[in-house]
């Protein structure tokens, strides 16, 4: 079979194929990797742009390592299998009276892929899925079964949280979990000025904020999302009728005939990027967390973003508009602006400092020149690029980056020495 990332823009055509069903079997599938000297590879829902989870020669398949399989109520902790897509655990959660703290945008991941890979959403105490772990079990490159914690093998978890897929393959995750909120979600179109000069207030002011810049305008789109301290029988979400034209028929069906339209005729990106910030309405709804955080996307997309030092965000923003309106670019899809706190993972792009993250997305098969642009700004600003996202840096100027990099090259020694779970990105990204 060949294997296929969400955007296409990875791709491989592995040597064997196993759909592990126990952590037995995973363990299986290691020992024989590392006798033939072939490599294993676990992969998700294919949702990073990059290829780390590209396999070289063996392919394991997530689809049977799905479910919860532990609730603690006094540690409130959830801890499920690695294979388990977000959008299934949220609704298994919300069944249970629970919830995650905080997610980014999309619920297709695994949840191995989501926490190895830093996936994160904005603002709240924590924004990555990776923080708000609490356990979790993982299978090295010696086949041995490693459960580690805060308490448990502490050095490993530190570094397994976000850990590439490089450190063992992830079988089971235990998060922190609360009792289910709502959160109020207030949505509306403003200008550049205003929205670049009340972003941090707004930042302050409510539990998590994201901005959208549509290129080649003067036009953003704020969304703030506020906790409610009310029952969640109390919600009052969109009517299913504005849900489907604001977040099916515009945002996707719509939004996919402007992007195919600027694709074939460049020169249509800015006039429709001015009535599609033009045609956005203002709204407010309140629903369970994850309906709120949460939205389709079916128009695929390549993304880079990085971390820029949080009172630099405003500056890159700046800049890049500087010079994408210096250039003949044309960028069909929104610049996502979102602000998080810092974190202790040690690869996080956030690690330690407060930090802007500014996304750039272009359609498939779309002119990368922005990108290449656009990288040289946010990296001149201190940027961190996001693991699963596209960028151009290598071990060097990653380790320059993460003041902890050296650290997780070890226990990566201690824990894969013959590089079972290495691939070409890994190689390239830590260096061997």
């Amino acid at each position: 079979m060949e294997w296929r990332s969400w955007s296409g823009l990875a791709s491989a055509s592995p040597r064997a194929v196993f759909c592990p069903r126990t952590t037995d079997d995973v363990v299986a599938a290691v020992v024989a990797g590392r006798a033939a000297g072939t490599g294993v590879k676990m992969v998700g829902t294919g949702h990073s742009f990059t290829p780390i989870a590209a396999p070289e020669h063996t392919l394991l398949l997530p689809q049977g390592l799905t479910g919860i399989v532990g609730i603690d109520r006094d540690a409130m902790t959830v801890t499920a299998r690695a294979g388990t897509p977000l959008h299934v655990l949220n609704d298994q959660l919300a069944v249970l009276g629970l919830s995650l703290h905080n997610m980014g945008d999309i619920a297709e991941q695994t949840l191995a892929g989501a926490v190895s890979t830093g996936t994160h959403g904005s603002g709240g105490r924590v924004a990555s899925l990776s923080a708000q772990l609490r356990g979790l079990e993982l299978v090295t490159g010696t086949g041995e079964v490693v459960r580690c914690s805060a308490t448990d093998l502490p050095e490993v978890f530190d570094h397994a949280r976000l850990g590439l897929g490089a450190l063992g393959l992830i079988t089971t995750v235990t998060f922190a979990v609360e009792p289910s909120f709502l959160l109020q979600a207030s949505e509306r179109s403003v200008s550049w000025d205003e929205g670049v000069s009340t972003l941090e207030e707004l930042a302050t002011s409510h539990d998590h904020v994201d901005a959208y810049w549509f290129p080649h305008t003067d036009r953003m789109q704020v969304k703030t999302n506020d906790r409610l301290a009310v029952p969640v029988e109390q919600a009052e979400p969109l009517p299913r009728w504005r849900a489907w034209l604001d977040d099916d028929l515009l945002a996707n069906r719509l939004f996919g005939e402007l992007v195919r339209l600027g694709a074939a005729a460049p020169r249509a990106i800015p006039p429709v990027n001015r009535f599609a910030a033009r045609a956005l309405t203002a709204r407010t709804y309140s629903d369970l967390a994850h309906r709120v955080f949460t939205t389709p996307r079916r128009v695929r997309f390549s993304e880079m973003e990085y971390a820029v030092p949080r009172e630099a965000g405003i500056a890159a923003l700046r800049e890049v508009r500087q010079a994408v309106e210096a250039s003949d670019w044309r960028i069909g899809f929104p610049l996502e602006i979102r602000l998080v706190p810092g974190d202790d993972v040690p690869l996080s792009a956030a690690y330690r400092r407060d930090s802007v993250y500014l996304a750039v997305h272009l359609p498939l098969g779309a002119d990368p020149r922005p990108f290449r642009g656009i990288e040289p700004i946010l990296r001149g600003h201190g940027g961190r690029p996001h693991w699963g996202k596209l960028h151009t840096l290598a071990a060097a100027g990653l380790r320059a980056l993460h003041p902890r990099f050296d650290d997780f090259l070890a226990v990566r020694d201690r824990l894969d020495p013959d590089r079972v779970f290495g691939n070409a990105h890994l190689r390239q990204v830590l260096g061997d």
